[in-house]
């Protein structure tokens, strides 16, 4: 459900507008980390064994797995705030937002992943895909919800009024009231 959470909605629009920017210059970002050819004079081969890679970082010392491990988490994490941020949905459950920014943030790893086959000097690795997605969803369940529920609470102190909002969606009327009807048309012969 979409509501406008002032009184003129100007709040509403200039938070998603934010979202949708800080969401736009993260993405344009990684594309731009992840993407670009490199000049190596080796290359790995591609891991599409699950966990290999975050086996064989362990196996390189605690400062070197942390390192390889922070990275894979923390490259898409922004997505894991960003994308309800853009969204700007104020009452959700928390369990389908959870779901569908997740959802969001795997397909946007493997998009990264399927596009690195075409580049020279990056590396598929499925491991980047399971970090990444990882990566996401504890940001989401870090920063959401607890947003979510101070917006809430500040909302209610101030500007609209959620709760005449929630109760008329409780009792399934829409926001904006009854279908009005008209009582003095009868019914065609």
């Amino acid at each position: 459900m979409h509501v406008r959470h002032s009184s003129d909605g100007s709040a509403v629009i200039r938070f998603r507008a934010a979202g949708g920017l800080l969401l736009l210059v993260h993405l344009l970002f990684v594309c731009w980390l992840t993407l670009r050819p490199l000049d190596v004079p080796w290359m790995t081969a591609a891991n599409f064994q699950p966990f290999a890679g975050i086996r064989a970082d362990l196996a390189l010392g605690p400062a070197e797995a942390v390192r390889h491990i922070g990275e894979g988490l923390l490259l898409l994490a922004p997505l894991g705030i960003l994308l309800p941020m853009a969204g700007g949905r104020l009452l959700v459950s928390p369990w389908a937002s959870l779901a569908r920014t997740v959802a969001a943030g795997a397909l946007t790893s493997m998009a990264i992943e399927l596009g690195q086959t075409g580049v020279p000097g990056q590396v598929v690795d499925v491991d980047s895909l399971l970090l990444n997605t990882a990566g996401v969803a504890l940001a989401h369940l870090l920063v959401v919800p607890l947003s979510r529920s101070r917006l809430r609470r500040g909302n209610r102190a101030g500007a609209g009024d959620l709760a005449r909002i929630g109760a008329l969606s409780s009792r399934g009327e829409a926001p904006q009231g009854s279908t009005p009807t008209i009582s003095r048309v009868g019914i065609a012969p």
